[in-house]
């Protein structure tokens, strides 16, 4: 028999996340948005971008990135677009974008805030214009467009 009818475990000491999250802007792979690949050198390299920049790259690509549907992110990374299109109404739709944008983008702690949505409509495509409030650049401007026909 065994010695204690109650076996006893012991509990694991909890963790906290820390709190101060790493917001440098580090040099990436230089990404040409227009033609969705890399840029290349006329020797066939692929320069760097600045930090910064690639921080914004990071952030049009995470407009346009369905989220769930990449394995290779997170579950944290990207938009859930094709919900947000899913309503009727047009104010719905530009507030589902606003919310769903807002919350991809601020994942990233270089992310202060995002703002001044803009959308102008067009025959089945809505632009979208914001700003975006980072930790040590100016504020900039992304201008997205999405297909609004669910």
């Amino acid at each position: 028999m065994a010695d204690n009818l109650f076996p006893t475990a012991d509990v694991p000491v909890f963790t906290p996340e820390a709190e101060n999250y790493d917001t440098t802007y580090r040099p990436s792979l230089k990404w040409d948005l227009a033609s969705g690949d890399f840029v290349r050198t006329p020797a066939n390299k692929v320069p760097q971008s600045e930090g910064t920049d690639a921080y914004k790259v990071w952030c049009v690509k995470a407009v346009y990135t369905e989220r769930y549907t990449c394995l290779a992110y997170s579950d944290e990374m990207g938009t859930e677009m094709d919900d947000a299109i899913s309503y009727n109404d047009e104010n719905a739709v530009e507030l589902a974008i606003q919310r769903t944008i807002t919350e991809a983008l601020m994942v990233n702690p270089r992310t202060v805030s995002v703002e001044n949505f803009k959308f102008t409509w067009n025959s089945g495509t809505v632009k979208v214009r914001f700003t975006v409030n980072s930790v040590e650049e100016e504020p900039f401007t992304v201008d997205a467009t999405l297909d609004a026909e669910a």
